[in-house]
């Protein structure tokens, strides 16, 4: 008999526990047992269970030694043997004659001496081992020691050196120690020399800071004691050989397909760009491959302290700073060349990165006539994008109301393009946000992509998903000046 209207009938919760015992008193209802048993059973994490996992890692990472492992295997012996002949191959060789040899002509002129001294040391080489001790020893003596084979592992993409026992990789967003060492502080300090001094500085106590470039474009910092406490240090940020364009980006994960679309269209259009984000974030990559779409026929002045930039671009004149002589003058500023750039009829002008005053000279030129030109600079945000350009203005002499700033960033700056490298390493475009103008005293800006997290996998690697905000573009009158206002407008939408 069939239960009167609005009786409930007891409901039986399937636990893991209890499913199969939860069977209905009433046996017309029963369900089949084979149906029972397939019924799923479903684990709901405890709040409890999830804050004792997280409370445990902390306790891992708390109670964890960390002191790196001490180099072994091959690559060691060839460090130890080469330690005991090189003292005795420079006693044999004039420095200046080996400098004046190609790498391959001094790994032949060296072969013969270094049989020698190993018959002399009463060493035995395979032949394995003879070339990799030959190719230490010329890295040594024409490039840069122990570091050399660090450049050319094109799966790094940063290089920290902290001292002469200490060396951090990256590789593929992820930091771990490198198995070399340098034989000393001095052995370290010679190293940073020949770099700064290939490209005409200097360091020393006097100069104890120097931006550098190596010959294929990797930027160089060194910092060396008295203002490092470990011993010199040296942070290479390398860049690909290989030109990276939007749609690498796209295919890395780091936008999608109408984010790449939006960009290669604010590129080809001239917009105004300013690259936001954070140390090691992706910025310089994001502008060189923005720099792809400049038009060829374009003239493009790039302005840079330690020039890095590599632009896919035919006329391209990349210029560089000077820091001051001994006696503390012929300082060259990117202002002073922001200044000079505007005389060398430039279509486009681009700032490596703005850190202070030149950010006014930057937006002057956006302002008269030189459309399509794009810097970097460090920020968490669009918005704090915004606050950091005016504050950089008026950190300089020039006496604006800060009003005056406002509106000169509103009428000059298009887009911003927010960049962040993920604690998994990931690096991401998080915004694309567009700059409209002024509302009372405070700058309008309109979101038309974002990144929002989602989740983690198990191994870490964060899930998200790029949104498309679904606002008609500001900058729809400036593309279609170009004829690309309707890809624009179905890219955003």
């Amino acid at each position: 008999m069939r239960p009167a209207f609005g009786v409930a009938k007891p409901m039986h919760v399937l636990t893991p526990q209890s499913h199969q015992k939860s069977i209905p008193q009433d046996d017309s209802d029963a369900l089949p047992a084979s149906l029972l048993d397939s019924i799923p059973t479903v684990q709901i994490p405890s709040p409890h269970g999830r804050n004792a996992d997280a409370m445990a890692r902390l306790a891992d990472r708390m109670n964890t030694d960390h002191v790196a492992d001490s180099e072994q295997g091959f690559d060691t012996s060839i460090h130890r043997i080469k330690e005991q002949v090189l003292p005795q191959l420079l006693e044999r060789v004039d420095p200046e004659a080996a400098a004046a040899l190609t790498k391959d002509e001094l790994a032949e002129e060296f072969r013969p001496i270094i049989m020698e001294v190993l018959a002399e040391l009463k060493l035995t080489l395979n032949r394995r081992e003879q070339f990799a001790l030959e190719k230490v020893l010329v890295d040594e003596l024409l490039g840069l020691g122990p570091l050399e084979e660090l450049i050319n592992d094109p799966d790094i993409s940063d290089i920290m050196v902290n001292g002469p026992d200490q060396t951090y990789i990256e590789k593929k967003g992820k930091l771990q120690i490198a198995p070399i060492k340098f034989r000393d502080e001095e052995h370290l300090f010679q190293i940073a020399q020949r770099i700064v001094n290939k490209v005409g500085r200097r360091v020393d106590q006097t100069t104890p800071l120097a931006d550098a470039r190596l010959p294929d474009g990797s930027r160089v910092n060194v910092i060396v004691p008295p203002l490092s406490l470990r011993g010199t240090a040296i942070s290479i940020r390398k860049f690909s050989a290989k030109p990276i364009t939007l749609d690498n980006l796209r295919d890395w994960a780091a936008m999608d397909e109408k984010m790449c679309t939006a960009l290669k269209i604010a590129g080809a259009c001239r917009f105004n760009i300013v690259i936001s984000g954070g140390t090691g974030s992706g910025k310089t990559t994001m502008l060189n491959a923005l720099s792809k779409m400049i038009d060829p026929g374009e003239r493009v002045l790039t302005i840079e302290d330690a020039a890095e930039l590599r632009l896919q671009q035919p006329h391209w004149l990349p210029l560089e700073t000077r820091p001051a002589n001994l006696e503390g003058q012929g300082e060259i500023t990117i202002g002073d060349l922001v200044k000079n750039a505007l005389r060398m009829r430039p279509d486009r002008i681009i700032l490596g990165e703005i850190r202070g005053a030149e950010c006014f000279d930057l937006l002057a030129a956006m302002n008269t006539g030189h459309d399509g030109s794009m810097c970097t600079l460090h920020s968490n945000s669009p918005r704090e994008c915004l606050g950091r350009m005016e504050n950089m203005i008026l950190m300089g002499d020039i006496k604006i109301p800060k009003e005056a700033i406002s509106k000169q960033i509103a009428d000059s700056v298009d887009l911003i393009v927010q960049v962040k490298r993920l604690r998994d390493g990931s690096r991401r475009v998080t915004n694309i946000t567009e700059v409209i103008g002024m509302e009372g005293e405070v700058i309008v800006t309109q979101e038309l992509f974002k990144f929002e997290y989602v989740s983690e996998d198990h191994d870490g690697k964060i899930i998200g998903e790029y949104k498309s905000m679904g606002l008609r573009p500001y900058t729809l009158e400036k593309a279609r000046g170009f004829g690309f206002d309707q890809a624009l407008l179905e890219a955003c939408l």
